[in-house]
């Protein structure tokens, strides 16, 4: 994994950094894993437009990822390396002993050819699923279930990893990329290792082209906009546009909006550091 840069050659070109894609070992997608994509721009069911600065892009599939990880005891192996364009991570396609195929969030140092396992058996090594409470205090985590078998929701995009400090009874205390620390259940899975593809944060998109094939659009600030369009809009020369607010009012940057009645803030025993 590595970034390369370019000669200016062009405008477009003078701050572009991107992959190199050496790991990628497939081009093309395992065709049953597959389903297609509608690109909504922005809009509810309704045709109302509930997200703004969103619309074209390029057309995507959409890979299926198995975040659940539940074929205990059925090893797999380790077929391509692919690039997923709905996510910041590479995935991997696995090939189990009994013929099903499948997609996973491709870890850091996963190679063809590698087997893996999951399970409360399997060993914990970089690919393997397990439950936290099979796996080693400090370790380094990704794939993180908050409830029993209900599939990976932390921790999924390039390069992040969290870690496993301690354990509290039938809970383990797990260390976030937001510096967050907060309990989870014993009994939920996670895999051994980090997100791959490290070097996504170093890329660069050098214009404003390749922000519209990922589908957004040229996005305009409250602070140009005329007082009926922004609460921070209008005013006479530049103005500052005082209390940074949503359009709809809601103050910005520093504003609570958790609920301070949320069940899971029991779990949650420091919260994340402000940047």
């Amino acid at each position: 994994m590595a970034v390369r840069k370019f000669k200016p050659v062009t405008p477009g070109q003078r701050h572009k950094i991107i992959g190199t894609f050496e790991e990628i070992t497939a081009s093309v997608p395992e065709k049953s894993l597959v389903v297609g994509m509608h690109s909504t721009g922005g809009r509810n069911n309704q045709g109302k437009m509930t997200v703004r600065y969103r619309g074209g892009g390029h057309k995507r599939r959409y890979r299926l990822i198995d975040f659940k990880r539940e074929k205990d005891g059925v090893s797999a192996e380790v077929k391509t390396i692919e690039y997923d364009p709905n996510r910041s991570a590479r995935i991997a396609l696995l090939l189990y002993a009994d013929g099903e195929k499948r997609y996973i969030i491709a870890p850091n140092g996963l190679q063809v050819g590698m087997t893996l396992m999951s399970g409360a058996d399997a060993a914990p090594e970089v690919g393997n699923a397990l439950p936290l409470a099979n796996i080693p205090v400090g370790t380094v985590i990704h794939n993180i279930e908050l409830r029993p078998g209900q599939g990976a929701l932390l921790v999924r995009s390039a390069g992040n990893f969290a870690q496993l400090t301690s354990r509290e009874g039938n809970y383990c205390v797990i260390k976030l990329p937001s510096g967050e620390t907060r309990k989870i259940l014993s009994a939920c899975k996670a895999t051994v290792g980090s997100v791959g593809n490290s070097d996504h944060a170093l890329e660069q998109s050098g214009k404003a082209g390749r922000s519209r094939w990922l589908g957004r659009r040229p996005h305009n600030r409250g602070v140009v906009m005329n007082p009926h369009d922004h609460p921070m809009g209008g005013g006479e020369g530049r103005q500052s546009g005082g209390h940074p607010r949503s359009r709809k009012g809601l103050y910005a940057k520093g504003l609570k909006t958790r609920s301070p009645k949320k069940h899971s803030n029991k779990y949650i025993i420091e919260r994340a550091s402000k940047k």
